[in-house]
């Protein structure tokens, strides 16, 4: 037994000496190897990856767009319009049918005909998500932004405004006042409407504010671009959120509340002052918003021009052209001429020009007509008519004549 351990415990001592060895080994061929081998540089290539524009996809297939009669609701059913008329008229807003497709920005959006014509409108098929056409569409598949400018009068999808709502404020809407609000109606109340309802329509454009009233299942969507609202209120017209209700977009009336009219008056000032500050010089923006402290006391230095007492106006110093009064105007113009300078010590500059002048025909001296009215009369051939003879008739036909025949 104990031979056994004394084995046991000899066994552990010579493990360790041959894994000592292994390390000595091992650092010694590694110490070899880095002392020989000499580091290479790895070469870095970057590959750039451009996406193409993709063409958009018909969103359904020609045949799903059948053109049957919708169910009767008149007297007479009109071919054009593909509507009943006469009898009791259906409200479209009050209507619990749902919509046949939706539309969906990350996979139908592309590049369509549209695209190669300058203020071309979008298609409101493809924001109802029904347009069979795809890249050969003539209107744009994409959504609205805010380099997208178009006619007070009209849509974004070309369709003309009137000058006042309709009483269900629904159609398109008027010019007499920019829009940028839909009203929701129809919501299922849930405890997290007001997430579900910025989740649903943050997908049309960016969205400025978002009032939910939980109890009576009903939104209030601002939008920052009216062309964004206009496609959000097509798009969403009789779709569903999460659940399967049919959801009553329109537009939104006027908001009565004072707060809101100030915020919209604030938002209108804002936008005149953004188009007067892009107008205006940078430096004359800086001193009227008292940006730029020491700028009237360096105005009044250099507005002078060397005259004691005298300050340019706004429209003289803040002139920008190549006939402006201030240098600093002047800089970045290409100037017509520059003044020949004076001989200084005898030395001149080539890279300066004089200003053109303007050839004056030369007059000869010498004579009473100057050398233009004599090239002219020369030039010119004066003809003498002979004055016709008239012939005479009647009992004095000789008398006085110098004729040596009478």
């Amino acid at each position: 037994m104990a031979d056994t351990a004394e084995q046991v415990e000899t066994v552990p001592v010579a493990v360790q000496e041959d894994q000592d060895q292994d390390q000595e080994m091992a650092l010694a061929t590694t110490n070899t190897s880095t002392e020989v081998a000499a580091p290479t540089a790895k070469k870095v290539i970057k590959k750039i990856i451009r996406k193409k524009k993709r063409p958009a996809r018909a969103q359904v297939d020609p045949d799903f767009l059948n053109s049957e009669p919708p169910p009767q609701t008149g007297v007479t059913y009109n071919l054009w319009y593909n509507k009943w008329s006469g009898g009791d008229r259906e409200d479209k807003y009050l209507s619990q049918t749902k919509a046949k497709s939706r539309c969906n920005i990350a996979k139908d959006s592309g590049y369509t005909r549209a695209d190669q014509v300058t203020g071309s409108y979008f298609c409101i098929n493809f924001s109802r998500g029904i347009c069979a056409k795809g890249q050969d569409c003539q209107y744009l598949h994409r959504l609205p932004g805010t380099f997208d400018l178009f006619n007070p009068n009209v849509d974004c999808f070309g369709r003309d405004k009137f000058s006042d709502y309709r009483d269900d404020m629904g159609g398109v809407g008027s010019f007499m006042r920019q829009n940028r609000t839909v009203y929701v109606g129809r919501i299922h109340v849930t405890d997290d409407i007001e997430e579900v309802v910025a989740r649903h329509f943050a997908e049309w454009g960016q969205i400025e504010r978002t009032r939910v009233l939980n109890t009576r299942g009903v939104g209030f969507i601002t939008y920052t671009n009216e062309a964004n609202a206009q496609f959000a209120k097509e798009a969403m017209a009789h779709q569903s959120l999460d659940h399967d209700e049919v959801l009553n977009v329109r537009w939104a009336t006027a908001d009565p509340n004072p707060m809101a009219q100030a915020r919209e008056a604030r938002r209108i000032e804002e936008q005149a002052a953004e188009a007067i500050r892009r107008a205006l010089p940078a430096e004359f923006v800086a001193e009227i918003e008292g940006k730029d402290p020491e700028s009237r006391k360096r105005r009044k230095l250099e507005s002078n021009y060397g005259l004691e007492g005298y300050e340019a106006p706004d429209d003289i110093h803040f002139a920008r052209g190549a006939n402006a009064v201030n240098p600093l105007g002047r800089a970045g113009f290409d100037v017509e001429y520059q003044e020949r300078p004076l001989i200084e010590n005898g030395e001149y500059s080539e890279y300066s020009e004089a200003p053109a002048q303007i050839e004056q025909p030369q007059q000869e001296t010498g004579g009473i007509f100057s050398g233009s009215t004599l090239a002219a009369l020369s030039k010119a051939r004066v003809a003498v008519a002979s004055k016709p003879t008239a012939v005479s008739a009647g009992p004095l036909v000789a008398y006085d004549s110098d004729s040596d025949d009478e």
